[in-house]
């Protein structure tokens, strides 16, 4: 069995290798990335005729941060595949888990699906191959998200981060339909899915009643909850199915989640910060409570850039630390002065 050492809560999911005649090996699906750089497969011919199906089953593990990964775009709005690719190599020498790449804070609902998948091609790259990778695939129906997840699947990911659609907000307050959309997505896509709750964004808060009964699906590898709720984060640890993840994005208050059940974070500030994000965790997972704590405390104002300045901000805040940032996408507006000497006077202040 080929499986890829994890921590605490994780899903396992069954990966099919299709071998052909020839010199050929078909995209894995599920989990192709890792089955793939796998030593068990290093000697497997494939320059005969023949055909056969191997299946493994294998680990998916949430343990740990990722940051949504900022799209970079140049003065003229095309995107910036060279900016990326420089943060990445550097990313790839943190303590990151992996990626999600064309997230919300990726721009995701300013790119074409052309752009999104030369830019998962960039990140699937560069990337070590010991970081996870997650896509976004984000669209307003069905067709188009199982669409987004299968070219996903074909570029190297490992899951597939599925929002809520919201443009007919008023028929997707049903929870039926909710229901309905996230389990034909789960039904058709080639590698696992995350639910993602961002009701800032959406307008739709999807309960925890509602995202335990969508997380029973067999392809629902974890759970991402972007509200800043205590409350709710209590609830939906009590309320998934056992051995769910649960992933978290509230940058500023990381360590509260953590201790009411949360079990890693798609964190914007990791970013900019991506060690000193990793370190709350760290310190956690250690027992060290206090310590995590502590590291909270020393980012917390830090974290709230982006809620603030938006991603604008954020990616100035990266350029302050080194890393590529750039403009958003027009209609988004260039970060204003004022912010800059604001962003500048907390990250300068900062060591990663």
């Amino acid at each position: 069995m080929l499986s890829k050492l994890c921590k605490r809560r994780s899903r396992k999911f069954c990966i099919v290798i299709a071998v052909l005649s020839g010199s050929e090996i078909l995209q894995a699906q599920n989990f192709g990335r890792y089955a793939m750089t796998q030593p068990l497969l290093s000697g497997l011919r494939v320059d005969m005729c023949f055909s056969t199906l191997l299946q493994y089953e294998v680990n998916l593990n949430f343990r740990g941060i990722l940051p949504p990964l900022c799209t970079h775009f140049h003065s003229d709005g095309s995107v910036d595949l060279d900016a990326l690719r420089e943060n990445v190599k550097r990313y790839n020498r943190s303590a990151l888990l992996g990626y999600v790449v064309t997230g919300s804070t990726g721009e995701a609902v300013m790119l074409s699906e052309d752009e999104k998948i030369r830019v998962w091609a960039t990140v699937a790259e560069i990337a070590s191959p010991d970081k996870m990778l997650i896509a976004g695939t984000a669209a307003q129906s069905t067709v188009e998200t199982v669409s987004l997840a299968k070219s996903a699947g074909k570029s190297g990911y490992h899951a597939a981060l599925v929002l809520t659609p919201s443009f007919f907000r008023a028929q997707m307050l049903n929870q039926n339909l909710q229901l309905d959309f996230f389990a034909a997505v789960a039904d058709a896509s080639p590698i696992p899915i995350i639910l993602y709750n961002f009701p800032q964004m959406t307008g739709i808060d999807l309960d925890a009643e509602t995202l335990a009964r969508a997380g029973e699906h067999e392809n629902v590898a974890a759970i991402k909850e972007s509200s800043a709720e205590m409350s709710k984060i209590e609830a939906l640890r009590k309320a998934l199915p056992v051995g769910t993840p649960l992933l978290v994005g509230a940058s500023a208050k990381f360590d509260e989640c953590l201790m009411r059940g949360a079990d890693g974070g798609i964190l914007a500030i990791a970013n900019a910060l991506p060690n000193r994000a990793c370190r709350i965790l760290t310190k956690f997972s250690a027992g060290d409570i206090a310590g995590a704590r502590a590291e909270q405390n020393i980012i917390r104002e830090a974290a709230g850039t982006a809620p603030k300045h938006g991603i604008q901000g954020l990616k100035y805040a990266m350029e302050v630390r080194g890393f590529k940032g750039g403009p958003c996408r027009h209609p988004l507006p260039l970060v204003t002065e004022d912010a800059k000497t604001e962003i500048r006077a907390t990250f300068e202040a900062l060591a990663d």
